[in-house]
Order: C-alpha cells, then structure tokens, then sequence
C-alpha cells in the first residue's frame, strides 16, 4: 500500500499511465467494444464501474511502463558485483 501510494505521480504521469493502459487494452482487445459500451451505459452502477475501469487502466498502463521503460542494469556494474563476490567468496 505505501509502495503505491508512493508511486502516484502527478497529473502528468496519470495521464501517461491511463494512455498506456487504454493503448494496451486496444491491442490486446479488438472486439466486441461497441456492445460493451452499450451495456454499461444501461448499467445503474456506471460511476462504479467507471471508477474500476480507470483503476485497471492504470495499473494496466504501469505495467506496459515498467516493462517498456524499465533500463537494464549497466553491464560493467554487474561484473564488478559478481566480481566482488567471488573474491569474497575466495578471501573466506
């Protein structure tokens, strides 16, 4: 819970995150949208499933973040650690 509460950003990044989202759901569901749609605005529980849908949208818009954005650690920084603990490993 403190993880996400610190990781809401502002408006800005809640904007990116939902436009992730909503671009990742596009591609992963083509079909069927337009009877969707029309079914949830005969719903009387819209607010509700509005405000579910914006939550999933930005966690799924996190997760297309996390695995486009997310740098690989540097390759020097990597040897030096496996490095580090084989001569640890050794001096034991």
């Amino acid at each position: 819970m403190t993880e996400d509460a610190g990781r809401r950003g502002g408006l800005d990044e809640r904007a990116v995150l939902l436009v992730a989202g909503l671009a990742d759901l596009a591609v992963s569901t083509a079909g069927s949208v337009l009877g969707t749609v029309r079914g949830l605005f005969r719903r009387s529980d819209a607010a509700e499933l509005a405000t579910a849908a914006e939550r999933d949208l930005m966690a799924r818009g996190r997760l297309v973040m996390d695995r486009y954005t997310a740098a690989p650690p540097p390759h020097l920084e990597v040897l030096a650690r496996h490095a580090m603990a084989r001569k640890a490993a050794d001096d034991v």
